[in-house]
């Protein structure tokens, strides 16, 4: 993404610092909001969606850390880079703005090029972040992702539906759903395992994708939708024992084996592989084996 077409919001609560960041901004060819303090900044921030975001940290009422929070709560500036800029250098304050949602640190007095440098990276990450998360959006994908303390970072559309579905709302519930993720991260779990929301009525459960620091990548499991034969008799239109039996023969098994797992004669087998056969539009078990395994693995993605 280049400077001239992205919008910054610079946010201090001194008119002269303001003045020196926001001229500087426009002269790399940036178009510039200013916000004087935190509720200011939200208020503009919801309006404008800004693409980048340049916060002090130390303000009165409404301090810079707990600006960074509120913000990142705000539809669509989940991953809108946040800098911080502060006369303050101490190690644990760096953390608090890393923490609170920022990714980058600047000590006052601001140097203008090496504040462009800086803009002109992060910028960049978040323009390659938000491709990444469109290409998610598109493919139908039921993911999400949260920090160590299970507070959600972002999610794909897909998955704020099926959270709703479930009756994952609500600050009480979302609280529950942190503090459940949170524990379960302590534990150290691989990629693959997969935790049961505990308090649901619904069946919900999590699968870890990935990690790295900072950021747990999970997808949601509807532990309502149909496996196995069932999805096969719902996708294809089949009977129910037209189901079983390509369920198993998708699986690897002979027609014989088939037989003796559903209790009946290879010749019953081969009657329902017939009207597999010609439902499917398919003349061979083979051929009805790959149509059931492209619905398993379709079921899985979604998974």
């Amino acid at each position: 993404m280049e400077l001239n077409e992205c919008l910054a919001l610079v946010v201090d609560d001194s008119p002269e610092a303001l003045g020196f960041i926001h001229d500087a901004l426009e002269t790399a060819g940036m178009e510039v909001l200013v916000a004087l303090e935190g509720k200011q900044a939200l208020s503009i921030a919801q309006k404008m969606k800004p693409d980048v975001i340049l916060l002090d940290a130390m303000m009165p009422v409404m301090d810079g850390f707990e600006t960074c929070r509120a913000l990142k709560k705000l539809a669509g500036l989940a991953d809108t880079p946040v800098i911080f800029m502060t006369g303050l250098s101490a190690s644990e304050d760096i953390v608090r703005g890393l923490e609170a949602g920022g990714v980058d640190y600047l000590t006052k007095p601001v140097k203008p090029d090496e504040l462009i440098a800086r803009l002109k990276v992060h910028l960049s990450n978040a323009s390659v972040t938000r491709a990444a998360y469109h290409l998610l959006d598109e493919s139908g994908q039921v993911i999400f992702a949260v920090n160590d303390q299970g507070h959600q970072l972002w999610a794909t559309p897909q998955s704020y539906t099926l959270m709703g579905k479930a009756g994952l709302q609500g600050d009480k519930v979302i609280g529950l759903f942190s503090r459940a993720l949170s524990q379960w991260f302590q534990n150290a779990p691989e990629p693959g395992y997969q935790m049961t929301v505990p308090f649901l009525e619904y069946p919900l459960a999590v699968k870890l994708v990935s990690r790295r620091e900072g950021e747990w990548v999970l997808r949601l499991l509807d532990g309502d939708l149909p496996q196995g034969a069932d999805l096969l008799r719902i996708e294809l239109d089949l009977t129910g024992r037209e189901s079983e039996v390509l369920y198993w023969i998708a699986n690897g098994k002979t027609n014989r084996e088939t037989a003796e797992i559903l209790a009946m004669s290879p010749r019953t087998v081969n009657k329902h592989l017939e009207q597999i056969f010609s439902k499917l539009g398919v003349d061979n078990r083979t051929s009805a084996a790959g149509v059931a395994l492209k619905l398993f693995a379709k079921a899985q993605a979604l998974a």
